[in-house]
């Protein structure tokens, strides 16, 4: 029974990128010599098990062959006889298909440390083209790995678009889609992931929603960019540049997803695209399983972000809606996320990148003001019930009628 460090950990290591989870192969041994040893198991396709000091991940070395379509469409082997190439083989990336052993040298069949020192994307073998995640982890790994200039080999690109030709990436699961968009969320360059997918043709399979803003125009006045999909992926960008929330960048890249079903004769006026965007967030959310505090906050931006875009121009009972449709008043948690995508989205076109954003604030001031407006006093009077309400209301407009003329547009 051999023990080898495999994936992610070898990969990190040899890239200088902090190592954080360690996955090991086991060559040689069984199920039952695994649990004899005090292992854990916890695979449910495949026999994987928990360290019982560590509780790091130990898998015993294995094969797979393909006998239907999708993520679960595989049969696996995993006797004593499979050797540490054999599983390596099986593997996604070059990358990830190198391995340590309990001395640290390196087994590398596959030539991932080529491949590490030339910043390429590259398969391992054409079974690639089996698994439709693999597509996923592609696009996924060159956001994480932006930093470092990788790119997807020629090769492997093709692989990629017959994944998406033979109909294999329709068999992906919501689940495992989103978890991967998640993680290319989290990582230093999101708008990568768009990107390999879109040009692996994966993009309108998975996302059309965000594929069919490409070539859709908007007024050069306010958008010199004019595409509305380049625009969103400007905004991804500031969003990122912003917050290292993946909620905040999730509401950057779907904020404008009414702008893809505008109608054609009115284009490049994209009016009313606010409301159908918050449609189709929430048809998103739905269908790939994504978290209510993603999907609360993309509708709170899809819905408000013009009018923070605007609030110098609003009347302050205007402004009295925002705050109340933001829930600030109970949940003041909600503004600063918001903001920050708003603020996103004004910075995500081509030369406003580093314009100062004094709408923000003003927001903030006006936030502020109505929060300061307490019912006591009002209560003391008297007043209750809808009464009551009503005097809140006027209150808080007035004090947030005060708070933006201290500060005026500049």
């Amino acid at each position: 029974m051999q023990t080898y460090l495999v994936g992610g950990a070898v990969r990190d290591r040899l890239l200088g990128r902090p190592v954080h989870e360690r996955d090991y192969v086991v060559v040689g041994a069984t199920p039952e010599a695994m649990e004899a040893a005090g292992y854990r198991p916890v695979g449910r396709d495949f026999p994987v098990f928990l360290h019982p000091t560590t509780h790091e991940e130990y898998a015993l070395a294995r094969t797979e062959r393909k006998t239907a379509r999708g993520y679960h469409g595989f049969q696996f082997n995993a006797a004593p006889d499979v050797t540490l190439e054999d599983d390596l083989e099986r593997r996604d990336l070059t990358i990830n298909a190198m391995a340590e052993d309990a001395d640290g040298h390196l087994f590398d069949p596959y030539n991932g440390q080529a491949d590490l020192e030339a910043r390429l994307l590259r398969h391992v073998s054409p079974a690639f083209s089996e698994d439709p995640v693999r597509l996923l982890r592609v696009a996924r790994f060159a956001a994480q790995l932006e930093p470092w200039g990788f790119r997807v080999a020629d090769d492997t690109r093709e692989l990629m678009r017959e994944l998406v030709t033979s109909g294999e990436v329709d068999a992906l699961v919501p689940e495992r889609v989103w978890a991967e968009c998640e993680k290319a969320l989290k990582s230093p360059a999101p708008r990568r992931f768009i990107e390999v997918l879109r040009d692996a043709g994966a993009l309108a399979r998975l996302f059309p929603e965000i594929e069919c803003l490409f070539g859709v125009p908007q007024p050069a006045r306010y958008h010199p960019e004019i595409d509305t999909g380049v625009h969103t992926l400007m905004v991804l960008d500031q969003a990122t540049r912003l917050s290292e929330s993946p909620e905040v960048r999730f509401a950057a890249l779907v904020h404008d997803l009414g702008k893809g079903n505008t109608d054609p004769d009115i284009l490049p006026s994209h009016h009313g695209h606010e409301e159908r965007g918050v449609l189709l967030i929430r048809a998103l959310a739905e269908r790939l399983r994504i978290p209510n505090r993603y999907r609360d906050l993309a509708v709170r931006v899809s819905r408000y972000h013009g009018l923070v875009h605007r609030v110098f121009e609003l009347r302050p009972k205007t402004v009295m809606k925002l705050v109340d449709g933001l829930d600030a008043l109970r949940r003041p948690e909600n503004v600063e996320p918001f903001l920050l995508a708003v603020e996103a989205d004004f910075r995500g076109r081509t030369g406003w990148e580093d314009k100062p954003y004094p709408q923000a604030d003003a927001v903030r001031r006006a936030v502020a003001a109505a929060q300061g407006v307490q019912p006591q006093a009002l209560m003391t009077e008297g007043l209750k019930g809808k009464a009551l309400g009503q005097a809140l209301d006027r209150e808080r407009i007035r004090a947030i009628a005060e708070a933006l003329d201290e500060h005026p547009a500049p």
